[in-house]
């Protein structure tokens, strides 16, 4: 699967290349022309060519006037302020705006692994599932010896003993063990171990040191496409004389303009900035002021230095800045303002469909999910919805997180967002079997966040549940406050407005190994059959989503 990812990112590197060739070819050819695209009004050249993914403006020197101070591409809303030394030059200036970030680096590929720490003494958990009926007297033998609890599945019993290694003799354990795999089939095996929080676990060695001025990709994120800012010298232009047409031909191709002037005798003068107004894509969103990072070609990073006088309109959705010298200009957002969220619901609206709506400090986000597909509903920030562009077309989960994120609008936690966002840290264990459960019966019961979820511990979650076949909103009464650890599922007796948090069992309830079963205590008949009937593609996309924003831990 490496090599295959590898391969992948070795052609989209090679199409990149093969494009901004393109591009360059294409400058070059209107620069040719420069003369037949001059504006009559200040006879300099001016051309804006906007597409579905970039947008083009070239601006020719044409006339040289020392007074020229800036130009503005009005379709574009984008301009330059240019140097007098600059502006008397045969010069172009380009602006071009991709849509999409072809520069920063592809991410590796994450070493995923869990941390898993022993304690001194703590009993073996042992999961068996029984594919024999055992005989009266042996069950009851078996219950003399060892504390069993039942564990419902369909079709089979099953058991989970629970053995204190340290009491038995390691020779007798053995004859135990061959014992029990006559009678049952041993699912898994958890020896006294307790599992760390999901997270990258990296060693300090290959921990990339971050250098002032460099911006880190793991914190932050470009929103909104790449600036590609240069200056070109401008190729001689052709002469009409008489019915003939004369240009002169040069080898060199598209030449680059250096600016500030490359010499020896220059190294330690000051020049003057040049300074580069952008017009922001309608189709992004900055929950605050960006910041302006400019390329390094030469260590293939983004550095926030050489740039200065940063101004942000935020209702004109324009940024206005200098910088010494021409580069390639991305804008930078945090990538966790959306994180942790403040609340958060699952709520079925329909057969194999469902609204989840995620709350954070700037957004409202409303995704809905129906079978397989899912699409985004609506973004509400400051009561206002954003993206229309996105809402109201149906793809998958995982296209659905690359819109979202392309857009500025990141509730999906990365493998490194831990190191920037306070976690509520719970065991995979726990986090992701409960989201396994609640996709299984997401189709009739609505889900949503708990206060008491940060008072559990790690090997806890806690949510509420409430059955849901109507389409009016739950109310408080309504819900119900479930604990799981992945192992035992139990209703808690206390509700989200109590005054401290307590483990104590609701009355007239008992514990069970899956929330499947312990909700199948309450639910109507009704609810357990829409969920019997439920697709295992809805089933499935809500997993994706679930796991893709891990709500119970980022909230």
């Amino acid at each position: 699967m490496e090599k295959v990812i590898i391969q992948y990112q070795e052609s989209i590197l090679e199409l990149q290349s093969l494009l901004h060739q393109k591009y360059n070819e294409a400058t070059e050819n209107l620069l040719k022309k420069a003369s037949t695209y001059a504006d009559s009004d200040s006879g300099n050249m001016e051309v804006v060519i906007k597409d579905k993914n970039i947008t083009f403006c070239i601006w020719g020197n044409l006339k040289k006037n020392p007074r020229f101070k800036n130009h503005m591409f009005c379709d574009a809303e984008s301009g330059f302020d240019l140097p007098k030394t600059v502006a008397t030059s045969d010069v172009a200036v380009r602006i071009l705006h991709t849509h999409y970030d072809h520069i920063s680096p592809l991410q590796h590929i994450p070493k995923l692994h869990l941390k898993v720490q022993a304690p001194e003494s703590k009993p073996e958990l042992t999961v068996l599932y029984d594919m024999k009926e055992e005989k009266e007297g042996e069950q009851k033998g078996g219950e003399d010896s060892n504390f069993v609890i039942e564990k419902e599945s369909d079709g089979r019993k099953s058991a989970i003993s629970f053995k204190d290694s340290t009491k038995i003799d390691p020779d007798e354990n053995e004859k135990l063990e061959e014992e029990s795999d006559k009678k049952s089939e041993i699912v898994s095996t958890f020896s006294g171990v307790q599992v760390a929080p999901l997270q990258v676990a990296t060693d300090e060695k290959e921990e990339e040191i971050i250098g002032e001025n460099v911006v880190d990709l793991h914190q932050f994120t470009p929103v909104g496409g790449v600036y590609l800012i240069d200056a070109l010298k401008l190729p001689p232009q052709a002469k009409q004389i008489k019915n003939w047409t004369m240009v002169e031909l040069l080898d060199a191709g598209l030449e680059t303009y250096p600016y500030p002037p490359e010499s020896e005798e220059t190294e330690d003068a000051t020049y003057p900035c040049i300074g580069v107004t952008l017009r922001l894509l309608d189709s992004v969103i900055f929950f605050e002021e960006p910041v302006v990072a400019r390329w390094d070609s030469a260590d293939k990073q983004w550095r926030t230095d050489c740039i200065s006088d940063i101004k942000y309109k935020m209702k004109e959705k324009q940024i206005s800045f200098d910088m010494n010298a021409f580069y390639t200009i991305t804008l930078i957002q945090d990538a966790h303002l959306n994180m942790p969220y403040q609340s958060w619901e699952l709520r079925p609206n329909g057969t194999d469909e469902l609204l989840f709506t995620v709350v954070t400090a700037f957004a409202e986000v409303q995704m809905q999910i129906k079978g397989n597909q899912c699409m985004l509903s609506s973004i509400i920030v400051d009561g206002s919805e954003q993206l229309s562009h996105l809402t109201g077309k149906w793809t998958s989960p995982i296209d659905l997180t690359v819109a979202l994120k392309k857009a500025g609008v990141n509730i999906f936690p990365s493998d490194y967002s831990y190191k920037y966002v306070c976690v509520n840290t719970k065991t995979p264990l726990a986090e992701v079997t409960t989201y396994q459960q609640m996709a299984l019966v997401a189709s009739a019961f609505a889900f949503s966040w708990s206060k008491w979820n940060l008072a559990s511990g790690q090997d806890q979650v806690v949510f509420k549940v409430s059955e849901y076949l109507k389409t009016d909103a739950v109310k408080d009464e309504d819900w119900s406050l479930y604990m799981f650890n992945g192992q035992r599922a139990q209703r808690l007796k206390i509700s989200e407005t109590s005054e401290a948090f307590s483990e104590e069992l609701a009355e007239n309830t008992e514990f069970h190994s899956t929330l499947y079963h312990l909700i199948k205590d309450f639910a109507s008949e009704e609810a357990i059959e829409k969920v019997k009937k439920t697709s295992c593609l809805f089933i499935d996309a809500t997993y994706q989503l679930l796991m893709a924003t891990r709500v119970l831990t980022y909230s």
